[in-house]
């Protein structure tokens, strides 16, 4: 298991907007899903290219050809408010439910849906997952301050609360070790989860004024993350306890959001504190941001990014009702 250190070193540095040099700006297309205001987020692709999303405020699970502009939707219980998504074996769907306390399952070939309720109370206001290394189920319950372990085989769920009062996490990500990474947005830290004892450690950010929200881990085990409070993306390698902070292009009140890393570990983020919000590329071992994109809907807002490496894509869904691609590469 990985050794990490506490916070020893702080190094933070701050790009000025004038100092970057830009490129060109990358193809982005939108299009408008059919059911007006339905918050349309967290597109994925499945194996067929189909590409999957949710619509937290009219419960739906819908999928979507790029080719014939077709969409369709599966309506899920009222209530449900699902909120983040994931592509899983023999092409089922996994999602999270913000106000209902459970992790669900859709079968699409038959309209089947398995729900997976929290075994406790205090876990409430699912917002992120991601699957480890052996295929299962990490989440973050924002309001509970906990994170969780969905075996997907049985269908067991641990839960762990994390130290240190309110943290309401957001953003999780497993690294090579099989360790999820969690970001702690009140409590200004990062979280290092221990998936065979189910304990985790906080790693305090360089300001108690910090937000971390998104989180992403590199090829090299660096720990990337946005914080919308401060404008900032923000690096820290757990192997010396390093934190390296840049301001994204739009400055302070650029409120950084969406973040992916790409098979090249270049970082595609979101600034939503702008109309329109814009995709920012940058290049993690030249530490330098690449590429400024408007979104044309102007978005709104967009959460969460996907990155579909066969197709070099970046999916994402806007506060405006638009399922969009960006070509990466």
């Amino acid at each position: 298991m990985m050794k990490t250190r506490h916070l020893t070193v702080i190094a933070v540095t701050f790009l000025s907007v004038l100092t970057i040099a830009l490129a060109d700006t990358v193809d982005v297309r939108e299009w408008l899903v059919p059911w007006a205001g339905s918050g349309p987020t967290s597109p994925v692709v499945d194996a067929r290219g189909r590409v999957w999303f949710v619509g937290t405020e009219e419960d739906y699970i819908a999928n979507f050809s790029a080719d014939t502009a077709e969409f369709n939707r599966y309506d899920l219980r009222k209530g449900t408010e699902p909120v983040h998504l994931l592509t899983g074996v023999n092409r089922t769907l996994w999602y999270a439910s913000h106000r209902r306390r459970l992790i669900g399952n859709l079968d699409p070939s038959t309209g089947r849906v398995t729900e997976y309720d929290m075994p406790s109370r205090k876990a409430k206001d699912l917002r992120s997952m991601t699957f480890d290394n052996d295929g299962n189920i990490w989440f973050t319950a924002e309001d509970g301050g906990m994170v969780g372990r969905l075996e997907v085989s049985s269908g067991e769920i641990d839960l762990i609360e994390l130290p240190g009062g309110r943290s309401e996490p957001f953003g999780i990500a497993v690294n090579r070790y099989n360790e999820p990474w969690v970001t702690g947005p009140e409590s200004a830290s990062l979280y290092l989860v221990d998936p065979v004892h189910m304990t985790a450690i906080g790693v305090p950010l360089p300001s108690e004024d910090a937000s971390p929200h998104r989180i992403v881990i590199t090829s090299d085990d660096l720990v990337w993350y946005t914080d919308p409070a401060s404008g900032t993306l923000g690096r820290y390698n757990p192997a010396i306890g390093e934190f390296v902070e840049w301001m994204t292009p739009g400055g302070a009140e650029a409120r950084p959001l969406a973040l992916t890393v790409d098979r090249y570990d270049r970082l595609w983020i979101v600034e939503t504190g702008r109309v329109p919000n814009r995709l920012i590329g940058f290049d993690t071992r030249l530490t330098s941001f690449l590429t400024i994109t408007d979104i044309p809907s102007g978005a709104g807002s967009i959460s969460q990014l996907y990155y579909h490496e066969p197709a070099g894509e970046v999916w994402f869904g806007t506060e405006t009702n638009y399922i969009g691609r960006a070509v990466i590469h």
